[in-house]
């Protein structure tokens, strides 16, 4: 399963974007492999519709999870009819590697 993460910088070490449509980067990993991709977000500094051409840009990587500090409401219900599951995380100063390593105790 892939699960996508927003991250305020490159490296695993990067903390939480708290902002989903305008975060730096994804973190995308991989829950079967193991492995990670970082991704920048285009979408960071558009005028409008930055939550929505995010979606659609974080499900062309065939995420099943997302996990960021908050969404917005146009992109709640576009993740809940992609059945694309939200986790929250209002902890902005865990890291990329902190969530990873909640996500490998979990599974």
């Amino acid at each position: 399963m892939k699960v996508a993460i927003t991250s305020t910088g490159e490296t695993l070490d990067s903390k939480i974007d708290q902002r989903f449509g305008r975060c730096a980067y994804f973190v995308i990993y991989d829950t079967d492999t193991g492995g990670t991709e970082i991704v920048p977000n285009p979408n960071k500094d558009a005028t409008g519709g930055a939550g929505p051409a995010t979606v659609q840009m974080v499900t062309s990587h065939n995420v099943q999870k997302i996990i960021s500090g908050e969404f917005g409401v146009k992109v709640k219900s576009l993740f809940e009819s992609l059945k694309i599951e939200m986790i929250v995380i209002k902890e902005p100063e865990k890291t990329v590697r902190d969530i990873i390593n909640i996500i490998k105790q979990k599974i």
